[in-house]
């Protein structure tokens, strides 16, 4: 029974996940409904400090993951208003809802700072998950400045939520200092270790073992840990680690997305389904007027006043700005920090989890439902933009794939795209040229040297049994000899030959060596009479 329940509550988690890309429905909202419906079937959980444990996991997972896949070209344009946006726009929100809390719902002043900057960021999560389910093309370059923006304000609204629980637990603490060393050790450890990154895969094949994933994982969490022990800010320096990384190609890097995608889908579901057991109904109930009360106002005054201060010297216009403004959901790490503030037991006359709880389910029942249409409502989007703009996303994330083969000598040499008579489904995608890209045209001439990339479907293999692969040791009668004299069989091939890290494409004249990767097929009927 004790397996059996996390598998049912996995499930329900996949379908709501399901559920969410089909209706644009943030899935953290589902999430959290999830484990609050738990509560109501009699479960209890109160446990806040493991709660903390898999939260900071969790945001050190989705800040990496953020980070990874940034597309840092796409946002080169509007980098500096990202960065605007999740520093100084972050600082007025927390402020402004602080102040807010104390003056209009009497909370005390520092507490009510505190609550503002608690809530301060928004949710990278929801706001990609939205984004990209939808399709949402917006004009301007908006989505980058969104995911960079939501990507990249978790490490703002957390150094301020130090400064005030700082002093609301009486410490004496140097506010310029407490910033001056989050950010320093954050930039400096999380550039110092994708430095360290980038070397050692050139100089180490990680990919070989299957191990590339842990090898990443171990360097994200060890930037993280290093940043943290010098009191930096672990979460902006796990970031800019992920961005740096991300921005390079190398081997591995394909199963890297796709462990991160199914590693961040189930830290999401582990981390939002323990917030909502973790709320008391009765507890949130009482507490939703004041979140409905903050949310409105952060949504509809608080969040446009500081887009628009921060956004109208860039030229900005007024769709775009009440998208931006519309797009501020509050989410997991709101949560997140929430669950810190009680665990480091600060005495507070407010019951801050689930009035942050309460303002996290409202922005994503509410924000996030209403995103889609009225982006539209607004003219936001662009029918000639998309999302998704680089060979590498359309590779990693669809049924496109990608090789590339190197031009020699040989009958093509002069001949035109157009008259290679191209009768398969694939089609030349690009061709580099003395380093230089060139974009194929029919009339584009072929010449010696040119590297041509052709892109096609990738083939996936459901039965995966009709492919040996094996390596020629020492003795084995085909070393120093051609592929065309080993006697193969014509309903025997030679696909593909690995010669350490090279990548041998096999002719009749290709000799085999020893230590030689052989990968070939055959006939079913051949394999199973081998069986």
């Amino acid at each position: 029974m004790a397996l059996l329940l996390p598998a049912i509550i996995m499930i329900l988690a996949l379908l709501a996940i399901r559920f969410s890309n089909r209706h644009g429905i943030p899935s953290l909202l589902l999430f959290f409904l999830l484990g609050i419906g738990f509560t109501t079937f009699g479960v209890e959980f109160h446990d806040f400090d493991l709660v903390e444990d898999v939260s900071t996991l969790a945001l050190m997972v989705i800040m990496f993951y953020g980070g990874f896949g940034t597309n840092v070209k796409m946002g080169k344009p509007v980098l500096k208003q990202s960065i605007i946006l999740s520093s100084l726009g972050v600082v007025f929100t927390a402020v402004a809802t602080g102040l807010f809390a104390h003056y209009a719902l009497g909370f005390p002043l520092i507490e009510g700072l505190l609550l503002g900057s608690v809530v301060g960021s928004t949710d990278y999560a929801s706001v990609s998950s939205i984004l990209q389910s939808k399709n949402l093309n917006l004009k301007y370059n908006t989505a980058p400045i969104l995911e960079l923006e939501s990507g990249s304000n978790d490490p703002t609204a957390y150094t301020m939520t130090m400064i005030f629980l700082s002093l609301l637990l009486g410490g004496e603490i140097s506010v310029p200092l407490l910033v001056a060393k989050q950010l320093f050790f954050a930039v400096g450890f999380g550039a110092g270790m994708g430095f360290i990154f980038v070397k050692i895969i050139q100089k180490i094949d990680f990919s070989q073992e299957g191990l590339f994933s842990v090898f990443v994982s171990a360097m994200a969490i060890a930037t993280y840990a290093l940043a943290v022990i010098f009191e930096g800010n672990g979460f902006l320096a796990i970031y800019l680690f992920g961005i740096i990384i991300g921005s390079y190609e190398y081997k591995g890097k394909r199963e890297t997305v796709f462990f991160f995608d199914g590693l961040t889908e189930m830290m999401q579901i582990g981390l939002f389904f323990l917030l909502g057991l973790l709320s008391e109904i009765d507890l949130l109930i009482k507490a939703m007027p004041i979140a409905l009360i903050i949310m409105v106002v952060m949504t509809l005054v608080i969040r446009p006043l500081a887009v628009v201060l921060l956004m109208k010297p860039f030229g900005a216009k007024n769709n775009q700005i009440l998208t931006l403004s519309l797009a501020g959901l509050r989410g997991a790490a709101a949560i997140a920090f929430a669950i810190m503030v009680i665990n480091s037991r600060v005495r507070l006359t407010m019951d801050i989890y689930h009035i942050v709880f309460g303002i996290c389910i409202l922005s994503s029942l509410i924000q996030g439902s209403l995103m889609p249409s009225l982006v539209r409502k607004w003219d936001m989007l662009d029918p000639n933009d998309t999302v998704l703009k680089t060979f590498n996303y359309y590779q990693d994330k669809s049924d496109i794939g990608f090789i590339q083969t190197r031009i020699h000598n040989d009958n093509l040499y002069g001949t035109k795209v157009k008259d290679l008579n191209l009768t398969f489904d694939f089609i030349v995608a690009k061709m580099i040229r003395n380093g230089k890209t060139i974009v194929p045209h029919g009339n584009t001439e072929i010449l010696e040297g040119d590297i041509i990339i052709i892109g096609g479907e990738t083939y996936f293999d459901s039965l995966g049994d009709e492919l040996l692969e094996f390596t020629i040791n020492p003795g084995n009668p085909w070393i120093d000899k051609s592929i065309r004299d080993l006697g193969l069989t014509s309903s025997q091939l030679i696909l593909m030959i690995q010669r350490g890290k090279e990548i041998v494409v096999p002719t009749g004249n290709t000799v085999i060596q020893e230590g030689d990767k052989v990968l070939y097929t055959k006939e079913k009927e051949e394999l199973f009479s081998e069986i």
